[in-house]
Formats: C-alpha cells, sequence, structure tokens
C-alpha cells in the first residue's frame, strides 16, 4: 500500500464509527493519482462534513502528501449504497414526485 493511501486509510478510519467498513482504491493515470473511498452510509455525514469541510481538508492534506513525491493526488468518495441520496431518489420516486400534477382550475 502506497504512503498516499495509507495515509488516508489511516485518517478516516480515525473519524468513523465504522472503521471496518472504510476501504480504498489507488489508481494511476496521466491525470496522476485516483484515490476512491468507500465507507459505511452511516458515516458519509462525517467524511463529508458540514458544506462540504471535511472533505475538502482531506483532499487539501492528500496534496500535500502528493507533492512530497511530485504526484497530483485526488479523492473520489463514492457514495454508499442505501445512503441518503439514493434514499432521497428512492423516495421521489416511488411517490411519483417526477411526475406532473394536476392542478385546480383557477376561477
Amino acid at each position: 500500500m502506497q504512503e498516499d493511501q495509507q495515509f488516508l486509510e489511516t485518517l478516516v478510519k480515525s473519524l468513523v464509527d465504522h472503521p471496518e467498513s472504510v476501504k480504498t482504491n489507488r489508481t494511476v493515470d496521466e491525470m496522476g493519482v485516483l484515490l476512491t473511498l468507500d465507507v459505511h452510509a452511516e458515516d458519509m455525514g462525517k467524511i463529508i462534513g458540514r458544506s462540504g469541510n471535511t472533505a475538502k481538508a482531506i483532499r487539501t492534506l492528500l496534496r500535500v502528501v502528493g507533492m512530497k513525491h511530485d504526484a497530483r493526488v485526488n479523492l473520489k468518495i463514492n457514495e454508499p449504497e442505501g445512503g441518503r441520496v439514493s434514499q432521497e431518489m428512492a423516495t421521489s420516486m416511488s411517490s411519483g414526485a417526477d411526475e406532473p400534477q394536476a392542478s385546480e382550475p383557477k376561477s
């Protein structure tokens, strides 16, 4: 495991309630290093933070670690199955929220 990937796992595991669910994947291409993060659905809020501030801070730290090795490090946080966004989409689809509603004619 590379230093940047180990750093990300250690950092994230210290923030979440389900450290056993933390998984990272590292890929390298012409754009640099891409670290992909998967966490438990209940921990997404802790990783994203208010207004995305925690995720932004993690990305900043990863850039610093990458600079040490002359690499551009990017972070992608995967939305877990059963996460808030998935649940909201399922709820809106099942309730017919996307269907146009007939309005009462005005007299």
